[in-house]
C-alpha cells in the first residue's frame, strides 16, 4: 500500500459543549470505526486482485485502545451511533468484546449508542447470533450479484453461497433491518438491478444501491461512465412503483429512500429501496460523521487526504481530555465538501478497505 498522507495537526480549539462541531456548523454524532484493513474478498472496485500490503500488526489499535476511543467519543464528544467497518470487520477476533463494551456505554440522553456493522457477509452465518448477543442492532451486507460465476469474478472468491447463508442467519438472529448494499458497475452487473431488488424484498431485506466512488485502485473509476442514481431510478421505475419516503431533504442520512409497490414481500414487511448518491447528490452539507481507522488515524471525511494521528497520543499516556481536544480540533478543520467534482480533487492514497466504509 502506498504511504498515505499525514497532514499537519490542526490547532486544538475547545469547542462549545464538548461536541464535534466543525467551522460550518455541522455536528458529528456518527462514528465509523474501521477494525481492520484486511478483507476476505478482492472486490475489483476496492482493491487489486493480488490484495494490498496490510498494515503491520504493531500499528493497529488494540481492542482496549479501540474501546477507550469509542468511550471518549460517546461519553465526552456526543457520539450517538457507532458503525463498525473494515476491511472486513468479522475478521477482527475482538469484535464481540468491542461491541459489548460499546453497547454498555450511555449517550448524553441516557441510552446505549446505536450500533451497526457493515460486512461482506462471508463469515456471517457462524457469527450472526453472537453479534446479536453482544448488542449489535443493525447490519449491512454487501452483495453485488446473484450469479455465482459473476460473484467469483467480481470478488476473486467463490463465496456467494456463504453470503446468502449469512443473510439468512442475520435474519434468524433478529438483526433488523438487514440492508443489502450493491455497487453497480457499468457492463458488469448493472443488468441485475431488478432481480436484486426482487430477491432482497422477497426475503425481507432492504436493497440499497451505492454509486461507485473513487476509493479503489487508481484508474478504476470514471465519472463519465459510472452508474448514477438517476440511471438506477429509471430502471427500477420500469418494473416498480416508487414512492418517496422523505417529505423533506434527507439530512445526514446517506440514502434516499423509496417505498416499493409491485414486489413480492413477506407479510407486514414494508418494502423500500435506498440509493446512496454520494457522487451525484452528496449530503456533505449535513454530514454528521467522524471516522477512526484501524491504525488510529482520525478522518473527518471519507474522501479526505488529511488524517490526524490519535494513536501516538494514545500510546504516549495522554489523558482522555487531551484526546478529546485533539479529536475536536480535527473535526473543526473538516472540509466543506468531498470535492469529487472539483478539478483539484485528488483521490486518497488509501483505498476503501484501509479507510473504512
Amino acid at each position: 500500500m502506498a504511504k498515505h498522507d499525514r497532514a499537519a495537526q490542526p490547532k486544538l480549539e475547545p469547542l462549545a459543549g464538548g461536541r464535534l462541531l466543525d467551522k460550518h456548523g455541522r455536528i458529528a454524532t456518527d462514528l465509523r470505526v474501521s477494525l481492520t484493513d484486511r478483507c476476505s474478498l478482492r472486490c475489483s472496485y476496492c482493491m487489486p486482485p493480488e490484495g494490498l500490503d496490510w498494515l503491520p500488526s504493531a500499528s493497529l489499535l488494540t481492542d482496549d485502545e479501540v474501546i477507550r476511543l469509542i468511550t471518549i467519543a460517546v461519553r465526552d464528544l456526543g457520539v450517538q451511533q457507532v458503525r463498525f467497518t473494515g476491511g472486513e470487520p468479522l475478521l477482527r477476533k475482538g469484535l464481540a468484546r468491542i461491541l459489548a463494551a460499546t453497547t454498555a456505554l450511555r449517550t448524553a440522553t441516557g441510552v446505549a449508542p446505536d450500533t451497526a456493522l457493515t460486512t461482506n457477509g462471508v463469515g456471517l452465518a457462524t457469527s450472526a447470533m453472537a453479534l446479536k448477543q453482544a448488542g449489535l442492532h443493525r447490519i449491512n451486507v454487501s452483495l453485488d450479484t446473484l450469479d455465482a460465476t459473476r460473484y467469483a469474478r467480481l470478488t476473486g472468491r467463490d463465496r456467494l453461497g456463504d453470503v446468502i447463508k449469512g443473510l439468512a442467519a442475520a435474519a434468524a438472529a433478529g438483526l433488523s433491518p438487514i440492508k443489502m448494499n450493491t455497487v453497480l458497475l457499468p457492463g458488469v452487473n448493472d443488468d441485475e438491478m431488478l432481480s436484486l431488488v426482487s430477491w432482497a424484498l422477497k426475503r425481507g431485506y432492504q436493497p440499497r444501491f451505492i454509486e461507485q466512488m473513487p476509493l479503489g485502485p487508481q484508474d478504476t473509476w470514471q465519472r463519465t461512465t459510472m452508474v448514477t442514481a438517476e440511471d438506477i431510478l429509471d430502471v427500477l421505475r420500469s418494473e416498480f412503483t416508487l414512492i418517496p419516503m422523505q417529505s423533506k431533504a434527507r439530512g445526514s442520512a446517506p440514502a434516499e429512500i423509496w417505498m416499493v409497490t409491485g414486489a413480492e414481500v413477506p407479510e407486514d414487511f414494508v418494502a423500500t429501496v435506498g440509493i446512496i448518491a454520494s457522487i451525484t447528490k452528496p449530503f456533505c452539507e449535513a454530514c454528521n460523521r467522524t471516522r477512526l481507522t484501524a491504525d488510529g488515524q482520525l478522518r473527518s471525511c471519507l474522501f479526505s487526504r488529511d488524517e490526524t494521528d490519535v494513536r501516538t497520543l494514545l500510546r504516549s499516556g495522554a489523558s482522555d481530555l487531551a484526546i478529546a481536544e485533539l479529536w475536536r480540533g480535527a473535526m473543526a478543520a473538516k472540509q466543506t465538501t468531498h470535492g469529487v467534482d472539483e478539478g483539484s480533487f485528488v483521490q486518497p492514497d488509501r483505498t476503501m478497505s484501509a479507510i473504512g466504509g
